[in-house]
């Protein structure tokens, strides 16, 4: 008889439980989804900013190699005219020791 009238109040508590809507919870369910939503959204929030600073970064080395590239390019157009100056200077010198 006791197991009879346990699985009977278990029944109920079950049916009772799965029977709830929405409105019917109570102060510290509302509570608690609201956390859980709130922290959804908190989350998701949060992986958008981190893939906007993934794409920013992505940006940043993509410029900073084009800027090394070119500032390689232009220390190599100024160190041939350097050297072509270099290299007048020299012939001047011969020049004027001949």
């Amino acid at each position: 008889m006791k197991t009879t009238m346990l699985g009977t109040l278990l029944a109920l508590a079950v049916l009772a439980g799965c029977s709830r809507d929405e409105d019917a919870l109570g102060p510290a369910q509302k509570a608690g989804k609201a956390l859980d939503d709130a922290g959804v959204r908190v989350s998701r929030q949060v992986e958008d900013e981190l893939a906007k600073a993934d794409r920013a970064a992505a940006e940043a080395r993509d410029k900073i190699k084009d800027a090394t590239k070119d500032a390689k390019g232009g220390l190599e157009r100024a160190t041939e005219e350097v050297g072509k100056k270099v290299e007048d200077a020299g012939e001047k010198i011969q020049d004027a020791a001949d």
